[in-house]
This record gives C-alpha cells, sequence and structure tokens, in this order.
C-alpha cells in the first residue's frame, strides 16, 4: 500500500513539473537555465559580468534611441523603451530613459554607467552590447542593490545613416534588447 503512495506521488510531482515547464514564460526557464546570465559570443569578453556578482533579474526592452543632427552628425540624446518580463514583449514591468535609467513600476531605479573599455558590436545595423556599472539607485524593488547592467542582443537603434534637414531635428529609431542586472554576491 505505502509503494502505491509513493508511485502516485511520484507521478504527481513528474506531471507537476512538465506542466510548469511548459507553462513557464522563457524568461523563467531561461534563468533556470543560465542563472549566470546569457552566453556572449567571444568578441564580447569584455561585457561579461564581474566575478562575484550574480545575476538578479533579467527585462526584456522595446523602444527607441533618439538622436539630434548637430548639423554634421547624430547626436545621441537618450533611450525611451518599456521593459517587460517575457520575451514577447508582456508583462510591463518598467521603463528605460535617460541617464541610462531603468526604473520598475514599483518605484526602485537605477542609473548606469558604461564600464571603460568595455562593448562590443556583434551586429553591425545595431547598437552595441555594453557592461554598465551602477552610478546610483533609489528604492526598493526589482532595481534595489544592483551593482552591474549588461545590454545584449539588441536589434536596431543605430544613429541614422542619413542627414539630418536642418540642425535640431530629431529621429526616433526603434529598438530592442534585453538587459542582465547582478548584485553583489555577498
Amino acid at each position: 500500500m505505502d509503494q502505491m503512495k509513493i508511485k502516485q506521488a511520484v507521478r504527481l510531482v513528474i506531471l507537476f513539473s512538465i506542466t510548469a515547464l511548459t507553462i513557464l514564460p522563457a524568461s523563467v526557464v531561461l534563468a533556470v537555465d543560465n542563472p549566470n546570465g546569457p552566453v556572449l559570443p567571444p568578441q564580447c569578453d569584455s561585457i561579461q559580468a564581474p566575478v562575484g556578482t550574480k545575476l538578479s533579474f533579467h527585462v526584456y526592452a522595446r523602444g527607441v534611441q533618439i538622436y539630434r543632427w548637430n548639423g554634421t552628425s547624430w547626436d545621441f540624446v537618450a533611450p525611451v523603451a518599456s521593459l517587460f518580463a517575457e520575451e514577447n514583449y508582456f508583462g510591463e514591468v518598467g521603463s528605460h530613459y535617460v541617464g541610462p535609467t531603468w526604473e520598475s513600476k514599483s518605484g526602485s531605479k537605477v542609473e548606469g554607467r558604461r564600464v571603460p573599455g568595455t562593448g562590443c558590436t556583434p551586429d553591425a545595423s545595431a547598437i552595441p552590447w555594453l557592461l554598465l556599472y551602477r552610478f546610483s539607485s533609489d528604492g526598493p524593488g526589482i532595481f534595489n542593490k544592483v551593482s552591474y547592467i549588461q545590454r545584449v542582443n539588441t536589434t536596431g537603434g543605430s544613429a541614422p545613416a542619413n542627414a539630418g534637414s536642418s540642425v535640431g531635428e530629431v529621429k526616433e529609431v526603434p529598438y530592442t534588447a534585453e538587459y542582465y542586472f547582478y548584485r553583489d554576491h555577498n
């Protein structure tokens, strides 16, 4: 009788595990499969998360990179993007804006600065992949105690190829990216 109950319990655990894997968002499954962040191509070794940090959060961004024509070239102004929990841009969790700053819907935020000497461009038609460090942070929540941020898997967002028609002209260039947030391990 006890063996029958054990077999039933094992079957239930297996059934629940399979069900959970099929209904969980891809980002959750990815976090379980790779708790240390994205697998980076060799040319992107400089943006590896520092030793002693641990992945704490991962979001998908969709928005625009804003540029202003100065008469001879396009100057970067700011990003404006929504941040999502899932790869299909579902489950909005915050926003990304000038700073660069990432802010959660609960109010926590982190402002970053590029780590000198880091970055890579696996796709010449997209903005570079970056490693940033926390410059400042505020409020409890998902961005609390973030120490480093990676921008990877970018599409679009590069400065316009054509000259502007007048000084001060502004262009918004669509982009997507993934952001990985790390905290110090201790």
